[in-house]
Formats: C-alpha cells, sequence, structure tokens
C-alpha cells in the first residue's frame, strides 16, 4: 500500500528545511505588514504637503484595503487551483509594483489607485501564505507555526517603523513607500530558492511527474521518500467559494467572517490612525512613527505569547480572550495620554490585544477547513473583512471631521472587538473540536 506523505509530514518532527519555509513565510507576513502601514508612516507627511484634512486622509488609509479584500478574494482561490509558491510570486510583483508607484503619486486619487494595486498583492498573499505554512508544518505544531507566520505583521511594521522613522527625518515621506518597493522584490529569490510548493497541494493537484515533485521536496524536508501515491480520489470539483457555504462550513463561515471583519475594523483603527492622532497632539511625525513602532512590538509580543500558550491551550479560548481584552485596551486608548511614554505604553497594550486576536483569527481558519477549502476559505474570511474594515479609517476620519473627540471615536471604534468575541462564542461547540 502506497505511503501518503502528508501523514509522514503530520507525525514525524519538524525538520529544518520544514523551518525554513515557515520563516519565510513569517518574513512575507512581515513585509505585508510594512507595506500596509507604509501609508500611515508616510500619512502625516502627505497631509502636509498636499494641505488634506483628516476625512479626505482617511479615505487615503483605506483604499489598498479595498485591494486587500478583492486580492483575498480572487487569488485565495486562485492558490487552490495554481499552487501557493506561484501565486506568492504574482503577488510580490504586484505589491513592487504599487509601491513604487505611490512613490510617484502628486494627488490623492493618483496616490489611492496605487493603494488598490499593492493591497491586491497583499490580499492574495494573506490567503497564500496561511495555507502555505499550515501545509508545511506537522500536526503538532501546525498551530503554532500558522500564529508565528501571523506574528511577522507586527514585526513588520516594528523594523518597517524604525527604518521609516530614519526616512522620514532624511528625506520626504516617498523615501518610505520606495524602501518598500524594494524591500518586496527582495524576497523574490528566497521564494524561488527555498519555499517549494506545498506537499498537500500536489497531492490534491495531481500532474503526470507530481510523485518526482513530491520526492524532491521529501528530501529537502530530511524525511524517507515514497515508491508510489496513494490512489488520487475522484477528481472534486474545482473549489469555488460556493463550497464554504454547503451545510458543513456555513456556520464556520459566517461566524469568521462575521469576527474577522468586526475585530479587524477595530485593528485598522489603531494602526492607521496612531500617527496622525500622535502628530495633532503637537509630536513630530519621527516621534509619532516611534508610537506606533511600539504599537507593533506589543503585537508581537502578543502574538509570540499566543503561539506558545496554543501549544498547551485552544486557540479558540485564547482568541475571544484576546478580543475581549482589545476592546477595554483600546477604551483606554481613547481617554488620551499626557505624555509620549504614556501614549507609547498604552499603544503597545493595545497592539497587544488587537493582534492576539487576528493571529488566533488565523490559526482557527487553518483548522477547521481542509486543504482543498484552505486558501479559498482564507481568502474569503480574509476579502470579506478587509473589504468591510476599510471603512475603518474612513469612518474614524469621518467622525473625527465631524467634531468627535478622541474618546468617543476610541470607544466606538472598539465594539468591533467585541463583537468579534461574540460571534466566535456563538459556534462555540464547532469550533471546541479544533485544537
Amino acid at each position: 500500500m502506497a505511503t501518503d506523505p502528508r501523514a509522514m509530514i503530520d507525525r514525524a518532527p519538524m525538520s529544518r528545511f520544514q523551518w525554513t519555509v515557515v520563516a519565510i513565510m513569517v518574513g512575507l507576513n512581515a513585509l505585508d505588514g510594512f507595506d500596509v502601514l507604509s501609508i500611515s508612516f508616510a500619512s502625516p507627511g502627505i497631509a502636509k504637503d498636499w494641505g488634506i484634512d483628516r476625512g479626505a486622509l482617511g479615505f487615503v488609509l483605506s483604499m489598498e484595503l479595498v485591494g486587500m479584500a478583492a486580492g483575498s478574494l480572487l487569488l485565495g482561490g486562485v492558490a487552490d487551483r495554481i499552487g501557493r509558491r506561484l501565486t506568492i510570486l504574482g503577488c510580490l510583483v504586484g505589491m513592487a509594483f504599487g509601491m513604487f508607484g505611490a512613490a510617484s503619486a502628486h494627488d490623492v486619487t493618483t496616490l489611492s489607485l496605487w493603494r488598490v494595486v499593492t493591497g491586491l498583492g497583499i490580499g492574495g498573499m494573506l490567503a497564500s501564505t496561511n495555507a502555505a505554512v499550515a501545509e508545511a508544518a506537522n500536526a503538532s505544531r501546525r498551530n503554532l507555526a500558522v500564529v508565528l507566520m501571523a506574528a511577522g505583521y507586527p514585526v513588520g511594521t516594528i523594523v518597517g517603523g524604525l527604518i521609516s522613522a530614519r526616512l522620514l527625518a532624511d528625506h520626504g515621506w516617498p523615501a518610505v513607500f520606495v524602501f518598500g518597493g524594494i524591500a518586496t522584490l527582495c524576497f523574490l529569490p528566497l521564494v524561488l530558492l527555498f519555499a517549494p510548493e506545498s506537499i498537500a497541494f500536489m497531492m490534491e493537484q495531481r500532474r503526470p511527474d507530481t510523485l518526482v515533485r513530491v520526492n524532491r521536496v521529501l528530501r529537502r524536508m530530511g524525511h524517507a521518500v515514497v515508491d508510489a501515491l496513494p490512489d488520487v480520489a475522484p477528481k472534486a470539483p474545482r473549489v469555488r467559494i460556493a463550497a464554504l457555504f454547503t451545510p458543513a462550513f456555513v456556520p464556520l463561515t459566517i461566524a469568521l467572517t462575521i469576527a474577522y471583519l468586526a475585530h479587524i475594523m477595530t485593528f485598522y483603527f489603531i494602526v492607521k490612525w496612531i500617527p496622525k492622532i500622535v502628530v495633532d497632539m503637537g509630536f513630530a511625525p519621527p516621534l509619532a512613527a516611534g508610537v506606533l513602532v511600539w504599537t507593533s512590538i506589543g503585537g508581537a509580543s502578543g502574538a509570540l505569547l499566543l503561539g506558545l500558550l496554543s501549544v498547551r491551550l485552544r486557540v479558540y479560548a485564547l482568541t475571544i480572550g484576546a478580543m475581549l481584552a482589545s476592546t477595554l485596551a483600546i477604551i483606554v486608548f481613547g481617554r488620551g495620554q499626557t505624555d509620549l511614554a504614556s501614549l507609547s505604553l498604552v499603544a503597545a497594550i493595545a497592539g497587544f490585544a488587537t493582534n492576539a486576536g487576528v493571529v488566533g483569527l488565523y490559526a482557527l481558519v487553518a483548522s477547521v477547513f481542509p486543504t482543498q477549502l484552505r486558501a479559498t476559505a482564507t481568502g474569503f474570511v480574509i476579502g470579506v473583512g478587509r473589504g468591510g474594515s476599510a471603512l475603518a479609517p474612513a469612518l474614524a476620519g469621518l467622525l473625527f471631521k465631524a467634531g468627535y473627540g478622541l474618546p468617543i471615536v476610541a470607544a466606538l471604534m472598539a465594539m468591533g472587538s467585541l463583537v468579534g468575541a461574540i460571534s466566535l462564542f456563538s459556534v462555540r461547540r464547532r469550533l471546541h473540536a479544533t485544537p
């Protein structure tokens, strides 16, 4: 009887090569983190140079989220058809194109269009990396690997924020986008050399040379090769989003999508508006970027702690706890702080709670959906969530423009995390079955 390579990977310890694949996906998510927040780092300079108000700035801050929604919805399904690796490579090219374009923009409309292009690549990247990490890891370390991948996001904003602060001090805001474009291109050779297509995907999409390709990856992982592959199951219909709404998956699809949409609105209120809020308090743009760095340090800490705890505790319970903590933290953030140190501390706590909730949701999606639906499900949940969350920066901008103060705006935006926790609780019986 032929040995199933997927079962071999699930049972065997993680090899150095598997951890290398995970590390590359962590790096790609870090790149996503910087690319998404590059507009936040640059926004004070853009507002000053172009003389735009908070309402118009909120619109610009939302644009790559619109692109991310479209990219996740469209390219998540593509990753389940042509492969995670090819999709990632294509997304990297699109992201670099959008970043260099943003650096050359001279008005709100042009900048917004380039941010949509960047968002398209980021959206497809998120769906693909989530699936690729889950399929590179063994069964006992799968949740940890997915959480570590998601933790790359705040790490990217930390490193990017430190670099952006230096660039903003020495150059203009376009330098932030130029740096992002160069960093994006640097990942192309890394993916080509060290991130092969996942064995789980190759097993689902059989080709005449699948055995050779699977054994090539098994050797790189340090596992024994196989003489034959298990008999292929009857060819399933091409994966479509409609499969997520079959009776087996529809409750989870709806609950996870609502949870992600609501919580990510709270998350993006914080990470998109902190630099502008801090500048409006009278601090210089480089100092504002520093506060966002502290938010990201808190976010990375929250993600890593959730990852470590997920080895012993259920991700479901950890995620709900993080969302409830996020609600409280954002309300406290909105009460305002009198000095930069206090502001940085509260921002770090808010980043800790909000990002822990985000990475927990990634792990849940990767756990509850099978291989043939994993990237499609991730793309749908992220796509709809990011599409809805595009309202968050714009909504906050409109509330500020209407005269509402930070305490009221923050309290309203904090409700997204509470709604997310309630949504997950509504399917607690199904999620209790996940690791």
